[in-house]
């Protein structure tokens, strides 16, 4: 029996609001876009508290028309005022209160850089994912360090949801689908090769990545 392949999980940028919106109702159209990430770390040192929660209102209310799920980054207050799903990083507070909070129902991701004992922490906390990378150099983490590939296979081995993130684009993707073979991949996040394009090209880089995916195993 197959696996099941990975879901495409979009982080958004810090693209002014109608740009952005605009971009992810393109890409939500094309239906490539399983998770997505709210990550607006410029917006979170820009504007007041107010236009963080009217903003997130409306990517999370334009998420929800399409049956994506959303996972708020690093931001638990606006979690669960929200009810969405969550992300952590190491240093950004515990997966285990976080669950208390927020519930069973909603995602809860925790960042594991390169560290099986950080992924294996993280299932035990009650996180739905551990997320591993960089796999390949980020515009986002130009300095982050490279996960190794063993790491990767090491990790899918595990009964843990596995998101791989950091670099990945249609164009060194098939490296990492070669290298992990038909081994689980839960997520495959991605910001750059999706939301840098322009408006009239957004929905043609998804429909190619939902291809890709499609044909994973």
């Amino acid at each position: 029996m197959k696996n099941t392949p990975p879901k495409l999980y979009l982080l958004t940028n810090d693209d002014e609001i109608t740009t952005l919106m605009d971009k992810l109702e393109r890409a939500f159209d094309t239906g490539a876009i399983s998770v997505l990430q709210i990550r607006r770390k410029k917006t979170l040192q820009q504007y007041d508290l107010a236009t963080v929660y009217r903003e997130a209102e409306l990517l999370i209310s334009l998420a929800y028309d399409y049956d994506i799920d959303v996972i708020i980054n690093d931001d638990l207050q606006l979690a669960s005022h929200f009810c969405t799903g969550l992300h952590l990083g190491q240093r950004d507070g515990s997966v285990r209160v976080a669950r208390e909070l927020l519930g069973n129902d909603v995602i809860i991701g925790r960042t594991c850089h390169s560290d099986m004992a950080l992924f294996k922490e993280a299932k035990k906390q009650g996180a739905s994912y551990g997320a591993m990378g960089t796999v390949f150099t980020s515009l986002t983490k130009p300095r982050a360090s490279l996960v190794p590939i063993e790491i990767l296979q090491k990790a899918a081995q595990t009964d843990f949801a596995l998101c791989a993130i950091g670099g990945i684009t249609l164009d060194n993707v098939d490296y990492l689908r070669n290298q992990m073979g038909d081994l689980p991949l839960s997520y495959i996040a991605v910001t750059a090769d999706i939301m840098g394009h322009s408006h009239d090209t957004i929905a043609k880089k998804c429909r190619a990545w939902q291809i890709k995916l499609n044909q994973w195993y």
